[in-house]
């Protein structure tokens, strides 16, 4: 329980920090200072190791590199939950999962309706999916101990479910052309990483060290390299035979959290959040691709995420968790819908490759639809809260 409310607080600073630095991006986007914020995302970084060369922009080694940091906490999250928390129990899991799904589900269906026919708009169907549990947890706790901690393990449950469906649908439809080589050489470090494992080691040099060799292999695959975050974290020991009360995962969930939360999720959202207001319409806002991702945050979400979990509790297959109402259920159905972080990723990855350039359409319909969702999450929880009270 200690874990889960240091997870509570940090994730509600992360938020915070994720909500000054998309400003500051944006006030550098908009300001005579937007030429060096495009300067800086341009910068060219290279690492060259004989043969092997990795040149990428500033804005790449973020949203490959930095990234994977951010999904192997991600992953390490999930091992923690699946082994001994939240997720361990079934009958936890039946209605955040069922909430995911319709969360998953009907804003998809929602934005491909919308931009059905045009190609290239279509590949963002993904993008309004996604959950950012940092935003929505720091909105939830900005209603303070009123919030009951039944409430806020339920969004939790629901944005890590989510995440893995944002791992599923990354590596499924978010790939270019594959390499064969460099899929064998991935592949070729799973055995030692298992081994590693086998005789617990312990310490994280080794698995980091591997860890390096697998995110370059997927970088050169094809497959999205954040991927490799994932994979080595299921490879770190849960518990160590030596010493049973040590944790070397969740020690290294531990430090990580304060490195994403502080660091990797601030400077993701700068790098990505800065869009230029400077002739903005409503032509803009109804454009499908923006409108599409808006209206499948803000309403697609709350839709299938309520929708979904009453359907299970109507059918009988789930129940409320203790201290939670349909009202309050409501209200996270709509936190739901705030998917700045991973929404912002996966638009990256979708128009990443076209020829089209949709990444101002698709920051414009995050950031409408986040706003939205946020917004509106905050009212219903916190009448809901004034009226108990009265």
């Amino acid at each position: 329980m200690n874990l889960l409310k240091d997870f509570l607080k940090l994730e509600a600073a992360s938020g915070i920090i994720l909500f000054f630095a998309a400003v500051l991006a944006m006030v550098m986007a908009n300001s005579p200072l937007n030429y060096v914020y495009d300067l800086l995302l341009d910068l060219p970084v290279e690492i060259r190791i004989g043969p092997l060369l990795i040149a990428k922009p500033l804005l790449l080694w973020i949203n490959d590199g930095l990234m994977a940091v951010f999904f192997f906490l991600v992953g390490l999250e999930l091992k923690r939950e699946i082994m001994e928390g939240e997720l361990s129990s079934p009958s936890n899991i039946v209605l955040p999962a069922l909430g995911a799904l319709g969360g998953m589900l009907i804003p998809a269906l929602i934005y491909s309706g919308i931009n059905w026919g045009d190609e290239v708009a279509i590949q963002g169907w993904a993008i309004p999916a996604a959950t950012d549990i940092a935003f929505a947890l720091g909105i939830l706790l900005l209603l303070g101990d009123r919030i009951s901690t039944s409430l806020k393990i339920f969004l939790v449950s629901i944005a890590i479910i989510d995440d893995i469906g944002a791992i599923v649908i990354i590596a499924l439809f978010y790939t270019s052309d594959l390499s064969l080589i460099s899929l064998l050489v991935a592949f070729a470090c799973l055995p030692v990483l298992f081994i590693l494992n086998w005789k617990n080691v312990t310490s994280v040099t080794p698995y980091i060290f591997i860890g390096a060799i697998i995110w370059i292999a997927v970088l050169k695959s094809g497959v999205h390299a954040t991927l490799a975050g994932v994979i080595l974290a299921f490879f770190i020991p849960m518990r160590s035979t030596e010493n049973p009360d040590r944790s070397p995962l969740k020690e290294l969930e531990h430090d990580l959290h304060t490195v994403v939360a502080y660091a990797v999720l601030p400077i993701f959202a700068f790098a990505n959040a800065g869009i230029s207001l400077h002739g903005i319409g409503v032509d803009y806002i109804l454009h499908p691709v923006p409108l599409g991702i808006a209206a499948g945050l803000f309403i697609g979400k709350q839709l299938g995420v309520f929708g979904f979990c009453w359907l299970g509790l109507k059918l009988g297959v789930a129940s409320l968790p203790k201290g939670v109402d349909l009202v309050q259920l409501y209200g996270v159905a709509l936190l739901c819908g705030v998917g700045f972080t991973m929404s912002l990723f996966i638009g990256s990855l979708a128009f990443a490759e076209t020829d089209v350039n949709l990444l101002f359409d698709d920051r414009l319909g995050i950031i409408i639809g986040s706003v939205l969702s946020g917004i509106s999450g905050y009212l219903v929880l916190n009448w809901r809260i004034r009226k108990s009270q009265t």
